[in-house]
C-alpha cells in the first residue's frame, strides 16, 4: 500500500495516551486478528512504522466505536492511515454519486460503508489533530450532504420508473424536482458535530413537481420522505448512515413530515416563532431541489430578517435558553456530568450570543445573515457589535467545547453532550484532548466555561427573567429538555411530558388565544409564573389541563396573558379556581372579561344586592339593539354572575349559605326582567287582553332560596282574564288561552333557548296542575278548583316551597293568598302521612342511592328533611298558618317555635340541612357528575372539608353517615317507616 505524500500518519500532530495501557492492547490485537493474513496491510504497515501503533493504542484505547469499525475492516483502517484524509472524504463523496442499483439493500449497504469509513478518517484527523474542527465538522457535513442527495435520487428515479412522476432530467433526478430538504442547525452551517443526527425540513413545490397524479401530491412525498427516513436512519447489520430529525417543521405535532410551500410560507407569515427565526438563521438547502430551496429562503427572507432593530424579540429568544439560575446543579458550572452543550457556559450560549444578535440587526445588515458560528463572531467584530477580545474569548472556547463534544461522541457514537459522572470517564475525555488526565483538563474547562457564561450573561442582563426559581422551563422546538422535565415534576405534575407538548402546541398557534405573535411573547413571559401557580394549587395536572382547555376556547389571548402577567394575585386566584373548580374555568373562556370584576377591590367585601343587580341588567337592557340582543346581554349577565358568586364560594368571602340565596336573587332578577321583556315583545305582535294579568311563581330551589350553580328552573305561569276574551291591538289577535299559553312558551325560550352566547337557565313547568298533561299556563281560578278538589298530596307539598317572583304587585298579592289557602285547608292526618311515605318510598325505589356524598336522595338526605318539614307544615299550617315558609332551615325554625317539632330534632335536621346544602353547593359548582372522592380535585376537597368542619374525608365520609342516619330515625319518629313491612299472615 503505497502512502500518500499527505498522509494522515505522516502529520500527525497528537498521539494519546491510553488511559489504560491493558485495554488499549486488548482493542489493537482484536482489530488485528480480524485481518485477511493473506493481506496483512494493517500488520505490515505496523512493523513498518512503529509510530502507526502509538497513535491506534491511544485512539483504540479510548473509543470502543472506533475499535469496532477497525476490527469490521483492518485493510480500510491501514488505507486511511496512509492516504491524505481531505483527498479521503472526496473519493468517498464522489463514490456515493457512483452508485447505480435499482436495490434498497444494495443502497443501503453501500452508504453504510461511506459512513462507516468517513467516520474512521475524520476521527482519526481530529484526535490527531492534523484538522481543526471547522475541518472536521465540514467533512461531516459534506458526508451527510452527498448521502442524503444518493438517497433522494435513487428514490425519484424509483418513482419514475413506477410512473408515479416525470424526471425533469434523468441524469440528474434532483433538479428542478420540487422536493426540498433543507438543512437546519449544525447540518446547514457545516458544523456537524460528530455523532450528530440530521435536521430537515422537507417541502414540495407543487409548480415544480410533475406528479401523475398532481392530487395525491401530499401523500405522495410525505411517502417519498419516509422511504429517506429509512434508508439514511435504520439500523442494519452494517449499522446506519445518519439519524434524522424532521421535527423543526412547522407544528410537528400536527403537520405533514413533507409540507408544501405555500403552507409552510403562509405558517411562517402568520404564526413564525422567534425561535424558529433563530433556527433559520442555518438554514441551508442541503439536497432535492436546490435551486427552489434558495428561492424558498429569499421568499422567507422577511420573516428572518426583520426590517428594523428587533430588541422586542431578544426576551422570546432568550426564553429558548433560560438557564441562568442556581438550581440543583443546572445553573452550576461543573465538570463531571456537565452538559457541555446546553449547560452553562457551554456551545448553546456562544450560538446564541451570536445568534440573538444577528435577529437584532441581520434585517438592516446583511454581512450578518452568514451561518457559521465564528466566521459571524467576526463580523460583529467588524460591525462594531461585540469587542474583540469578547470574541477571542468565545472563538476560543468554542472551537474547545466542540473539540470535547466530539470526543464525547467519538467513544460509543452517542448523541450525547455530557461529560461522563465519574473522574475516571473525564479522564478517558481529558486524554483524547491531549491532557494528562481530570485535574488539567478540569482546570481548562472550567476556564472556558466561565469565560462564556460571563459573556453570555452579559448580553442578557437586561433582559426579563423568564426562569422558574423551581429550575429549567424550556418549551421551545419539539424535544423536551431533560432539566424542564425534572423541574415540573418537581414541581407536582405528575405528567411533565404532557405539560411540555401542550406548551410547545400553544406556541405553535394551534389555538385561536396563541396565534398572535403579541400574545405568544406575553405568554412566554406567563408560562414560568403560571406553572408555579398552578403547582401551588396541589392539583397540578388537573389545573393545567383546565387552563389549556380555557386557553383552546379564547378568541384571542393578548388581554388575558397580559392581564396575569401584570396581576399575580389574579393569577393564583384563576390557579385556584382550576385546581377547585374547573367548570368555572369555562366561563373565563368564554367571557374573559369576568376577570376584570376580580380585580375591584369592592368584590370580595360583598356580595351584589337585589338592587344592585336590578341596575347592572338594567343598564344592559339599555344599551340592547334588539329582542334577540337584549336575550344575548341577559344570557352574558347571568353566566359572568354565576361566575363571580362561585369565585367568592371559592375565596370563602361568601358563605355556602350566602350562596344560595345569591344564586336566587339573580335568577329572580333575570325572571322578573325578563318577563316583562318578553310581555312587551309579545304585545307588538298580539296586542294585550284587557282585562288581564300574569304572574310567575318559583318552586323548588329557586323557591327555597337554596339554588346552586346547576340548578334549574320550577315555574308556572298563572293569570287572570276573561276566558272569552280576544288580544287587542297587535298585528294578529288570539283568545285568551291561547294568549297566555304562547306567552308562557315566549317566556321559556327566553330563559332557556339557546343563543350565540349559550344558555341561561333549563326550564321546568311540569309543577303546574295537571303537569304535563295541562295547558302551560293556568288561569288562578283554575289553580284555585284544582288545589282545592284535585290536587295530590305530593303537589302540595310541592306547594309549600312556592312564591311569586314577576308580575304587578296587586295580582302576585292574589296569587300567594290562593297558594296560602291551598295549603291551610284541613287534612286527613292519615291520609297525609301515607300519602308523604308513599312518596318517599316511590323517589327511593327509582332515584335512591347507597352513597352518603348523594346528599339529595340517600336514607336520611335532604329529601327526609324537606318531606318532614312538608308533613309538619300541612299538618299544622290549618291551626299555625305562620308555619309556612319556603326555605327548609326557616320552615324547621317555625316548627319548633310552634312546639309541633322538638327542639333538639329540629336543631339536628337544621344543622343536617345546612351541611348538606354547603356540600352541595360546591359540588355543583366544581363537578358535572356524581360526586367521586378519589376523584375530587385536591382543592374541591379542601373546600369540602372546611364545610363539614373535618379534617380528611374519610372523618368527612363518617360525619355524612352519621348525620343520614340520625335524620332518617327522626323521619321515621315524626312521619313514619319508609320501608314498607311485610303483611303478617
Amino acid at each position: 500500500m503505497t502512502p500518500d505524500a499527505n498522509a494522515l500518519l505522516d502529520r500527525a500532530k497528537v498521539f494519546i495516551e491510553p488511559l489504560d495501557p491493558e485495554t488499549a492492547d486488548k482493542a489493537l490485537t482484536r482489530v488485528l486478528e480480524k485481518e485477511d493474513a493473506t493481506q496483512g496491510a494493517l500488520v505490515t504497515l505496523l512493523q513498518e512504522r512503529p509510530k502507526a501503533r502509538d497513535l491506534l493504542l491511544g485512539v483504540l484505547g479510548s473509543s470502543p466505536y472506533l475499535t469496532d469499525l477497525a476490527a469490521r475492516d483492518p485493510a480500510r483502517l491501514a488505507r486511511a492511515l496512509v492516504s491524505d484524509p481531505a483527498q479521503r472524504i472526496e473519493d468517498l463523496m464522489e463514490s456515493t454519486q457512483n452508485i447505480e442499483t435499482d436495490d434498497e439493500a444494495e443502497l443501503m449497504r453501500r452508504l453504510r460503508l461511506v459512513k462507516q469509513e468517513a467516520a474512521l478518517v475524520i476521527a482519526l484527523a481530529d484526535l490527531s489533530k492534523i484538522w481543526d474542527m471547522p475541518e472536521a465538522t465540514g467533512a461531516l457535513t459534506r458526508i451527510a450532504d452527498a448521502a442524503l442527495s444518493a438517497a433522494i435520487r435513487f428514490t425519484l428515479r424509483a418513482a419514475a420508473l413506477a410512473g408515479k412522476l416525470e424526471l425533469a432530467d434523468q441524469r440528474d433526478p434532483e433538479r428542478g424536482s420540487g422536493w426540498i430538504f433543507l438543512g437546519m442547525g449544525k447540518g446547514g452551517a457545516y458544523e456537524l458535530n460528530y455523532s450528530s443526527d440530521i435536521d430537515l425540513i422537507v417541502f414540495f413545490d407543487r409548480s415544480r413537481a410533475r406528479l401523475v397524479e398532481p392530487s395525491e401530491d401530499v401523500d405522495f412525498f410525505v411517502r417519498l420522505t419516509k422511504r429517506i427516513v429509512k434508508i439514511m436512519s435504520e439500523r442494519t447489520v452494517d449499522g446506519y448512515v445518519f439519524r434524522t430529525d424532521l421535527r423543526l417543521r412547522p407544528d410537528p405535532g400536527a403537520t405533514p413530515i413533507a409540507i408544501p410551500l405555500e403552507a409552510a410560507l403562509s405558517y411562517y407569515e402568520s404564526m413564525g416563532q422567534n425561535w424558529e427565526r433563530a433556527a433559520y438563521i442555518k438554514a441551508r438547502p442541503v439536497a432535492g431541489d436546490i435551486f427552489a430551496g434558495e428561492q424558498f429562503l429569499q421568499e422567507l427572507a422577511p420573516f428572518i430578517w426583520r426590517k428594523y432593530f428587533d430588541f422586542a424579540a431578544i426576551a422570546d429568544v432568550h426564553s429558548i435558553k433560560r438557564q441562568i439560575h442556581a438550581h440543583k446543579g443546572h445553573g452550576k458550572i461543573a465538570v463531571a456530568g456537565h452538559n457541555i452543550k446546553l449547560g452553562r457556559g457551554g456551545i448553546r450560549e456562544i450560538e446564541f450570543f451570536v445568534q440573538t444578535q444577528q435577529l437584532i440587526t441581520g434585517g438592516r445588515d446583511r454581512r450578518l445573515r452568514g451561518r457559521s458560528t465564528l466566521a459571524m463572531l467576526d463580523q460583529l467584530v467588524e460591525s462594531e457589535w461585540v469587542a474583540p477580545d469578547a470574541r477571542d474569548d468565545l472563538r476560543e472556547a468554542y472551537l474547545f467545547l466542540r473539540d470535547v463534544e466530539h470526543r464525547i461522541q467519538m467513544i460509543a457514537d452517542e448523541q450525547k453532550h455530557t461529560l461522563p459522572e465519574t473522574e475516571e470517564g473525564v479522564a478517558i475525555v481529558a486524554r483524547m484532548m491531549g491532557f494528562a488526565g481530570y485535574d488539567d483538563f478540569a482546570q481548562a474547562l472550567l476556564k472556558r466555561l466561565d469565560v462564556v457564561q460571563t459573556h453570555y450573561a452579559r448580553l442578557f442582563e437586561s433582559a426579563p427573567q423568564l426562569t422558574s426559581s423551581a429550575g429549567n422551563l424550556v418549551f421551545t422546538g419539539d424535544d423536551d429538555d431533560p432539566g424542564t422535565i425534572e423541574t415540573l415534576a418537581g414541581m407536582g405534575f405528575a405528567n411533565p411530558k404532557t405539560v411540555t407538548a401542550t406548551i410547545r402546541g400553544w406556541h405553535f398557534g394551534r389555538y385561536a388565544a396563541t396565534r398572535s405573535t403579541v400574545a405568544r411573547e406575553r405568554l412566554t413571559e406567563l408560562t414560568p409564573i403560571l406553572l408555579e401557580a398552578i403547582a401551588a394549587t396541589e392539583n397540578a395536572d388537573a389545573g393545567f389541563l383546565a387552563f389549556d382547555k380555557l386557553i383552546s376556547k379564547l378568541p384571542a389571548g393578548v388581554q388575558l396573558f397580559s392581564l396575569l402577567v401584570s396581576q399575580p394575585r389574579l393569577l393564583n386566584l384563576l390557579a385556584a379556581i382550576m385546581g377547585a373548580a374547573p367548570k368555572l374555568a369555562e366561563t373565563i373562556s368564554r367571557r374573559p372579561r369576568v376577570l376584570d370584576a376580580l380585580l375591584e377591590p369592592a368584590f370580595f367585601e360583598s356580595v351584589p344586592s337585589q338592587a344592585e343587580l336590578d341596575q347592572r341588567l338594567a343598564a344592559q337592557f339599555a344599551e340592547a339593539r334588539s329582542y334577540e340582543d337584549a336575550l344575548d346581554r341577559a344570557r352574558i349577565f347571568g353566566q359572568e354572575q354565576k361566575f363571580l358568586i362561585g369565585v367568592r364560594i371559592l375565596t370563602g368571602s361568601a358563605s355556602v349559605a350566602e350562596a344560595g340565596v345569591a344564586y336566587t336573587r339573580l335568577a329572580e332578577t333575570l325572571i322578573s326582567r325578563l318577563f316583562a321583556l318578553v310581555c312587551d315583545e309579545f304585545a307588538k305582535t298580539h296586542g294585550m287582553i284587557e282585562g288581564g294579568t300574569a304572574a310567575v311563581v318559583a318552586m323548588g330551589k329557586l323557591g327555597g332560596r337554596e339554588m346552586t350553580a346547576a340548578s334549574d328552573l320550577d315555574l308556572m305561569l298563572l293569570y287572570d282574564a276573561d276566558p272569552l276574551a280576544e288580544s287587542k291591538g297587535g298585528e294578529r289577535p288570539i283568545s285568551t288561552q291561547q294568549y297566555y299559553g304562547r306567552l308562557t312558551q315566549r317566556l321559556i325560550s327566553a330563559l332557556s333557548a339557546p343563543t350565540a352566547e349559550g344558555q341561561l337557565y333549563e326550564t321546568d313547568f311540569r309543577l303546574r296542575p295537571s303537569g304535563n298533561s295541562g295547558p302551560l299556563a293556568v288561569s288562578l281560578k283554575s289553580f284555585t278548583d284544582y288545589q282545592a278538589n284535585e290536587a295530590w298530596t305530593w303537589e302540595h307539598m310541592a306547594l309549600t316551597r312556592a312564591r311569586v317572583v314577576a308580575g304587578p304587585q296587586a295580582f302576585v298579592n292574589r296569587v300567594e293568598a290562593a297558594i296560602r289557602a291551598a295549603l291551610t285547608t284541613p287534612r286527613d292526618p292519615q291520609k297525609l302521612k301515607d300519602d308523604v311515605l308513599s312518596m318517599r318510598r316511590r323517589i327511593e325505589k327509582e332515584k335512591g342511592s347507597g352513597s352518603p356524598w348523594e346528599v339529595k336522595q340517600v336514607p336520611g338526605g335532604l329529601v327526609d328533611i324537606e318531606f318532614i318539614a312538608q308533613y309538619l307544615m300541612l299538618l299544622h299550617g290549618p291551626q299555625h298558618p305562620d308555619l309556612f315558609s319556603t326555605t327548609v332551615t326557616l320552615a324547621l325554625q317555625h316548627l319548633k317555635d310552634a312546639g309541633v317539632l322538638d327542639a333538639g330534632r329540629a336543631e339536628a335536621l337544621s344543622e343536617a340541612s345546612k351541611l348538606y346544602q354547603g356540600l352541595t353547593q360546591l359540588m355543583r359548582l366544581a363537578v358535572d357528575d356524581a360526586f367521586r372522592p378519589a376523584d375530587a380535585p385536591r382543592g374541591l376537597t379542601e373546600l369540602l372539608l372546611r364545610v363539614g368542619d373535618a379534617p380528611d374525608l374519610s372523618n368527612l365520609e363518617a360525619l355524612l353517615a352519621d348525620t343520614q342516619r340520625r335524620t332518617r330515625e327522626i323521619f321515621t319518629s315524626v312521619v313514619g317507616e319508609v320501608a314498607e313491612r311485610p303483611v303478617s299472615a
